[in-house]
C-alpha cells in the first residue's frame, strides 16, 4: 500500500466511498485494496496541497451604514472559514461584511455585525458558536457551513442535526435564520478524480439534507451548490484565493451577491419579484435547489411539508440567470469600485 498504513476507520470510510461511488457509476460498490489505497493517497495529497489556516481572516465586526441613522439591524455571521472568509486580507472583503453593507444600503438602515464563526469548524461546532451569537441578541443569522464536514467525511445525519438544532435555537430567540447549504467541494482544483467525484456526491447529499433540516426548523436556505462550479473553473485565477481552496475577494462577493436576496427577503423587506416561485414538497424541493446555486427554499405559510421554492436574479449580475436578463450595475466590471452596487464594497462610514 505504499507505506500508508490504512486504520479501521479509513476501512469504514473507503466503503461509504465505494458505495457512494458504486452509485455514481452504476457498478457494484466494491472497492480493491488499489482503490483504496488511491483514495487515501488522493486525500493526503489534498491536505498537504491545502495549508492550514496560518492566520485568520480578518473580523469585519462593526457598524455599516451609521449615516443612514435608527435602531440597527443586528446581524451575526456563524459557520466556517467560508463565513469567515478566510482568504482575504481587509475587513471589507469577508462575507459578513458584504452582507451587512447590502442589507445597509437597500434597507437605508444601520447593521450591526458580530462574526462567531471560525476557520475549520465543522456543523458539531455550531452549539457554541450559537451560545455565543445569542449575547448578542441578534435579528438575523447567516450560516454557512459543511464543507469541512465533506471534507473530514463526518456523519452526514450527525452533521445535520447540529445545524437544525442551531437553527431551531436562534428562532426560538426571534432571530431570522438563513443558511447557505454546503458548496460543490468537487469543484475545488486540489482534489482530483475519483476523489473530486466523492466530494462532489456527498456536497450535494449534504446540502439537499441541509435544506430539509433548516426549514423544518423555520429557517431558509440558498444554494450554493454549483457556484464553485462552471464560474470558478473558468477563472480560477480570480475567483479563488492563493491557496487555490479559498474564495478570494471577488469569490466572496459573487457568493454574497447569492445569498442577499434570500437575506432580504427574510427580513421582509425585499419588493423584488423572483425569477421563479413555486411551491413543492420539502424533499423534492432540497434536491431542485442542490441543482441550481441561487435557489432560496423556505416555510410555506401554510406550514406542513409544502414550501415555497424560488430562484432569485442575481445582484449585479450581467448575465441571464433562470430566464432573468439582470441589469448591468455602474461599475458591476469592477467589484471593489464604490459604484458595484449591494455587495463588493464597505461604506466609508464604516
Amino acid at each position: 500500500m505504499s507505506g500508508i498504513a490504512i486504520t479501521a476507520q479509513d476501512w469504514r470510510r473507503i466503503k461509504v466511498a465505494g458505495q457512494v461511488l458504486g452509485g455514481l457509476t452504476g457498478a457494484v460498490a466494491v472497492v480493491t485494496a488499489g482503490s483504496a489505497g488511491l483514495l487515501l493517497r488522493q486525500a493526503a495529497d489534498a491536505r498537504r496541497i491545502i495549508p492550514l489556516a496560518e492566520a485568520p481572516p480578518p473580523r469585519g465586526d462593526g457598524l455599516y451604514g451609521a449615516k443612514f441613522g435608527g435602531k440597527p439591524i443586528t446581524m451575526v455571521i456563524l459557520g466556517d472559514s467560508s463565513a469567515a472568509g478566510y482568504g482575504v486580507h481587509r475587513p471589507r472583503e469577508t462575507p459578513g461584511a458584504l452582507l451587512a453593507t447590502g442589507v445597509s444600503r437597500r434597507l437605508r438602515r444601520p447593521v450591526r455585525l458580530y462574526r462567531v464563526a471560525v476557520v475549520g469548524a465543522m456543523s458539531s461546532g455550531l452549539p457554541y458558536q450559537v451560545d455565543a451569537a445569542l449575547e448578542y441578541e441578534p435579528d438575523v443569522a447567516v450560516i454557512l457551513v459543511g464543507g469541512n464536514d465533506v471534507t473530514h467525511i463526518s456523519a452526514r445525519d450527525q452533521a445535520v442535526r447540529y445545524l437544525g438544532d442551531a437553527v431551531r435555537r436562534l428562532r426560538a430567540s426571534g432571530c431570522k435564520v438563513v443558511v447557505g447549504t454546503c458548496p460543490d467541494i468537487g469543484a475545488i482544483q486540489p482534489i482530483k478524480p475519483p476523489l473530486r467525484w466523492l466530494a462532489r456526491r456527498w456536497s450535494r447529499d449534504l446540502a439537499a439534507a441541509q435544506t430539509v433540516a433548516v426549514v423544518e426548523a423555520g429557517g431558509r436556505t440558498v444554494s450554493l451548490g454549483n457556484l464553485l462550479g462552471p464560474m470558478f473553473e473558468a477563472d480560477p485565477a480570480r475567483m479563488y484565493s492563493s491557496d487555490h481552496f479559498h474564495p478570494s475577494a471577488e469569490g466572496y462577493a459573487r457568493a454574497a451577491a447569492v445569498v442577499l436576496p434570500t437575506l432580504l427577503a427574510s427580513l421582509g423587506e425585499d419588493e423584488r419579484p423572483a425569477a421563479t416561485v413555486g411551491v413543492s414538497n420539502l424533499e423534492v424541493a432540497a434536491q431542485e435547489a442542490v441543482r441550481a446555486a441561487g435557489t432560496e427554499v423556505s416555510p410555506g405559510k401554510a406550514g406542513g411539508r409544502r414550501v415555497l421554492l424560488r430562484r432569485h436574479p442575481w445582484f449585479g449580475e450581467p448575465r441571464s440567470w433562470f430566464g432573468h436578463k439582470a441589469p448591468v450595475a455602474s461599475g458591476a466590471e469592477n467589484p471593489g469600485s464604490p459604484g458595484s452596487g449591494a455587495v463588493g464594497w464597505t461604506p466609508a462610514d464604516h
